[in-house]
C-alpha cells in the first residue's frame, strides 16, 4: 500500500496513512517519511499497536537514539505519566505544561522526540505544537536584525511547577544559552528558539528589555495561527522536530491516568 499524507493544520502536522510500523519499512517508505517530516515538522500515525522495539525501530529511521539524561536508568524510554511506576523510568507530571523545546537547557538538545499513547484521559491532556519557523517568517526585518546576534539562557528545574515561569533560578539546575534565532541544519529555515517554560532571559540586554522581547516572542510562537493542537487517541504515535517545533501540554483531570512512552533522537550538530 502506498503512503498517503494528509495535512493536519495550516500551521504544522501531517497524518501518515498506509504504514504498519510492526513491519520493517522499505527504503522508499523511509524516504517518504523523511520528506514528510521535513515538510510538516510533526507526523502522526494512528492505530499503531507498538512494542518498545517497534517504536525504537521507527525512531532509528530519523537518527540515533538518545539515552535518558536526567534519570538513573539504562532505559531509552521515558514514560510520561501522572502516576508513579517504580518499575520504569517515569516523568510524573500533572496538568498543564507550558510551551517548550525538549532539553533546551542542555548544550545539545535532542533532534526529535516521539510519544506513543498508551492510556489517555477522556477530556484534556492535548499536546499543542508550535511552528517556530512560521513565527520567524512573521517577524519584521527590524525584529530579525535585532534578534540575529542575540542569545538566551534556557533553564529548567524539575521540582518546579511547569505551568508557571520561575521567579528565581537555582544555580544547580541545568541551564544553557543558545542563539535566539536558530537555523535548521537540513532545510536551512530559520526559527525562533525561545520558549515560555525554559527561556529565562536574553543575555545581551537589560532585564526590562529582555522581558519585553521574550513576551513578544512567546506570544508570536503561541499565536493560534502557528499552532496545531493534537487530540490524543490510544495507540497514536507522534514524531516532532525539536529543532523548530515547541510543544505544550493542556490541562487534564489528574485523577484520570495519562500514560505515554517517549523516545528521543540525538542531534548530531550543535545549535546554530
Amino acid at each position: 500500500m502506498a503512503i498517503n499524507i494528509t495535512e493536519l493544520s495550516g500551521a504544522a502536522g501531517a497524518q501518515i496513512f498506509g504504514l504498519d510500523l510492526t513491519q520493517e519499512l522499505s527504503v522508499e517508505d523511509k524516504k517518504a517519511l523523511k520528506r514528510a517530516w521535513k515538510d510538516h515538522m510533526v507526523l502522526l500515525l494512528r492505530g499503531q499497536k507498538l512494542s518498545e522495539d517497534e517504536q525504537e525501530r521507527f525512531c532509528r529511521v530519523f537518527g540515533e537514539i538518545a539515552g535518558l539524561k536526567s534519570q538513573n536508568s539504562d532505559s531509552k524510554f521515558l514514560f510520561v505519566t501522572n502516576k508513579e511506576d517504580p518499575n520504569v523510568a517515569t516523568a510524573v507530571q500533572l496538568g498543564e505544561m507550558m510551551f517548550h523545546y525538549d532539553q533546551a537547557y542542555s548544550e545539545q538538545p535532542c533532534k526529535a522526540s516521539t510519544l506513543y499513547s498508551i492510556e489517555i484521559p477522556d477530556v484534556g491532556g492535548n499536546t499543542s505544537f508550535a511552528n517556530c519557523c512560521a513565527a520567524y517568517d512573521q517577524l519584521s526585518d527590524e525584529w530579525k536584525g535585532l534578534l540575529e546576534t542575540k542569545t538566551a539562557l534556557n533553564y529548567f528545574n524539575y521540582d518546579t511547577n511547569p505551568s508557571l515561569r520561575p521567579d528565581k533560578i537555582d544555580p544547580d539546575a541545568p541551564q544553557y544559552s543558545h542563539p535566539v534565532i536558530r537555523t535548521h541544519q537540513e532545510t536551512g529555515r530559520k526559527s525562533v528558539y525561545v520558549n515560555r517554560l525554559m527561556t529565562i532571559r536574553i543575555n545581551e540586554v537589560e532585564k526590562r528589555e529582555s522581558d519585553r522581547i521574550l513576551d513578544f516572542l512567546f506570544n508570536l510562537i503561541e499565536d493560534p495561527r502557528n499552532v496545531y493542537e493534537h487530540v490524543w487517541h490510544v495507540d497514536d504515535l507522534v514524531l516532532w522536530d525539536n529543532r523548530c517545533t515547541a510543544h505544550a501540554r493542556q490541562h487534564y483531570d489528574p485523577q484520570k491516568r495519562r500514560l505515554l512512552r517517549r523516545m528521543t533522537i540525538l542531534d548530531e550538530n550543535p545549535v546554530a
